[in-house]
């Protein structure tokens, strides 16, 4: 199964509701579709959103990376040759982890085609069916209660509620969410990177004396202030997770090491694809730590590649927070893993097990 040719095409998929947090506001997923071609007529789709507010990357820079460097680098490979073609995509170039991770989806998808068995079972086994939380946007407090309500009407047992633009406001939404949905969802905050450590562990001290347990604390201080999030960690009693902190293994080993943060979201548009989010699960699994499976804002293409990691990783991916297809207005993918609300589950197709992508627009080189 040599690879014989690498389209590019770029997808925007609208979503329900704009996407608001304390970093961006976005209406769309906005991204860009790599289709590996081979010989044996086998086709492998890997997806790579534009997030330049947190991996620097656009549509155009996903396309020239994959295109004029890492692309011309797997042409002719063989996927029986697999760990070298991994090898070629991350010494291709430094940096660009969604182009690497679009890259390596696609691959991964022709890999556990070429072994007639679907992803999850490749990386490991597992029972193919996840629960995902939902994210609740940042917004005003009566916006905020009315999703959440409505997400529990969908099903959802626990919502990620974005806060982080002002202590006080972000105070006034999670009470007035904690006291809507009380005993029927767990609540999860997520601050990207909004709070300093003071405001984040004053903020947090509050909330624990009214009663108010949240199930985590998402990255609550900058993403290279590791020295502000070992103060957080240390002084509340929520479990505090790293997201921006942490991109690759070197990364979580000295976070590790610092004993600077509780739980750690792995995001394969960060890590650079499944080979190394690979590895940070299985560092965490290493040192007690649990691990959260996350997403940017992609498509159920990309996403479903999470969702086959974290059923064959389910020992130490203990969270789940794979809402991307949810968010969005309809669904590119014909085939390939199944998103209805909360609940997630993969086939026995072979691979990703996604047929075909509608809505894609040809990138001309």
């Amino acid at each position: 199964m040599k690879i014989t040719r690498i389209d590019l095409g770029t997808l925007r998929v609208p979503l329900r509701t704009p996407f608001k947090t304390a970093v961006r506001t976005v209406g769309a997923v906005e991204a860009v579709l790599v289709t590996v071609h081979t010989d044996t007529g086998h086709t492998g789709y890997g997806e790579a959103p534009a997030t330049a507010a947190i991996t620097g990357e656009t549509c155009a820079t996903i396309v020239a990376a994959i295109s004029g460097v890492i692309g011309p680098r797997l042409l002719g490979g063989d996927i029986d040759g697999f760990n070298d073609l991994l090898q070629r995509v991350h010494t291709a170039l430094a940096h660009n982890t969604s182009a690497k991770a679009a890259v390596e989806i696609a691959l991964y998808d022709l890999f556990a085609q070429r072994h007639g068995a679907p992803l999850y079972r490749i990386l490991g086994g597992g029972t193919p069916t996840l629960s995902t939380d939902i994210t609740i946007s940042v917004d005003a407090v009566d916006t905020m209660v009315a999703d959440a309500l409505s997400a529990l009407d969908r099903g959802y047992a626990a919502l990620k509620i974005k806060i982080g633009l002002d202590p006080a406001t972000d105070l006034a939404r999670v009470r007035a969410v904690h006291a809507a949905v009380d005993g029927r969802a767990r609540l999860r905050l997520d601050a990207n990177q909004g709070w300093t450590p003071k405001q984040a562990v004053h903020a947090m001290h509050r909330l624990e004396a009214e009663g108010i347990l949240p199930e985590l604390l998402e990255q609550p201080v900058k993403a290279d202030d590791l020295a502000g999030l070992k103060f957080v960690t240390e002084r509340v009693a929520t479990p505090v997770m790293v997201d921006e902190s942490v991109f690759g293994p070197r990364a979580l080993i000295e976070l590790i090491r610092l004993r600077a943060a509780d739980i750690v979201n792995i995001k394969l548009m960060k890590s650079g694809g499944l080979s190394n989010a690979i590895k940070l699960a299985d560092i965490a699994g290493l040192h007690g730590m649990p691990c959260m499976i996350g997403c940017m804002l992609e498509s159920s293409i990309s996403v479903a590649a999470a969702a086959h990691l974290a059923v064959a990783r389910s020992d130490v991916i203990t969270f789940v927070d794979l809402d991307g297809p949810a968010l969005c207005a309809e669904n590119p993918a014909e085939g390939g893993a199944r998103f209805d609300g909360p609940h997630i589950a993969l086939g026995d197709a072979p691979g990703l097990g996604i047929v075909s992508v509608a809505g894609v627009e040809p990138v001309r080189l």
